[in-house]
């Protein structure tokens, strides 16, 4: 087992890692994203509702994982504690980001809706834990 221990802030990772890392990520993200489009094209979403085609979610995925990693870094070290800060941000960023998804349900239906609202959800997921290790939080 190795050592559990944040690295201090000051530490800073390479940038091969970092983009390394980020590429995970976003790959991590686009994949979840296209699975939770393919099923919802499966459940009978509209094949014409935009954030289900892959130019849209990918594009999007892409943005949002970097934004992500940003204001992650951001918040890191301009706030006195992190931690506490990103444990009610990061979920209210991702609610907040699926809010403009309810206004498409005439468009996309239920199923579309729900779809569109975990393609934020995922990459969440995946790329939190992913910040964790690039820019671990104080204890």
């Amino acid at each position: 087992m190795g050592d559990t221990t944040p690295a201090p802030l000051s530490t800073r990772p390479k940038p091969l890692s970092i983009a390394v890392w980020l590429c995970i990520a976003i790959l991590g993200s686009v994949g979840a994203n296209a699975t939770i489009a393919l099923l919802a094209r499966a459940a009978g979403t509209p094949s014409g509702f935009q954030p289900l085609n892959p130019a849209s979610y990918t594009v999007l995925t892409v943005a949002g994982v970097l934004a992500g990693a940003l204001a992650w870094a951001v918040t890191r070290s301009a706030s006195k504690n992190p931690r506490k800060v990103l444990s009610w941000l990061v979920p209210a960023v991702v609610a907040a980001s699926c809010i403009p998804d309810l206004f498409l349900l005439d468009q996309g239906g239920t199923a579309g809706v729900l779809a569109a609202a975990l393609m934020h959800v995922a990459p969440a997921t995946i790329a939190v834990p992913i910040y964790r290790r690039l820019l671990p939080l104080p204890s």
